[in-house]
């Protein structure tokens, strides 16, 4: 007897919907500074949750800002889920554009305001389990601090603290460290 679970059919409709959010995003925004691949294996069951993302909005980790300071500095934020500090950022709620949930996630994760600039970065997450494969966009906007005093009002109750660091100093878990060096240096 053959089970069929659809995971080829839902990573081909991921893919394509990831491709449509790719061309969407770089119509609106331009291309990003930098573009990275990042390549995920993952277990059956993660891999149906991300491609589920992915076929609703075309990003499995949704959007998310580099955000610096006039000096230079980067914030970044404590994830307690994946126990690393990240860029402020996370999923798209309903009919938001990445850009929105970008700004939404940065006001719930930080506390400040900032000014948008465009995209920082344009990455692709490519997705695999077994012999499925798909993938998925990652945008990172670019935004100038307003405001720097800094407070977490994170719903999830994922993120535990923000903080400004200067590029080289980041720490040690800061997840995609050097692209993220490379990325504020492009931009501040």
């Amino acid at each position: 007897m053959t089970v069929v679970d659809g995971l080829w059919y839902l990573a081909d409709e991921a893919a394509q919907r990831a491709e449509q959010a790719y061309h969407r995003t770089t119509d609106a925004h331009g291309g990003g500074r930098l573009e990275r691949t990042y390549r995920k294996r993952v277990s059956r069951g993660r891999f149906r949750t991300l491609a589920e993302r992915i076929q609703r909005c075309g990003a499995p980790y949704g959007a998310h800002t580099l955000v610096y300071r006039p000096s230079g500095e980067l914030l970044v934020v404590r994830h307690e889920g994946v126990d690393m500090w990240v860029l402020p950022g996370g999923g798209v709620d309903g009919s938001e554009s990445f850009r929105e949930a970008a700004e939404r996630e940065l006001a719930e994760e930080a506390g400040i305001d900032a000014s948008y600039e465009g995209l920082a970065m344009l990455n692709r997450v490519e997705i695999s389990c077994g012999a499925h494969d798909t993938w998925g966009v990652l945008p990172v906007f670019s935004a100038e601090a307003e405001t720097t005093t800094l407070s977490v009002e994170d719903p999830d109750d994922e993120i535990s603290k923000a903080r400004w660091f200067e590029p080289e100093r980041l720490p040690k878990d800061t997840r995609d460290r050097e692209d993220l060096i490379d990325a504020v240096r492009a931009v501040a």
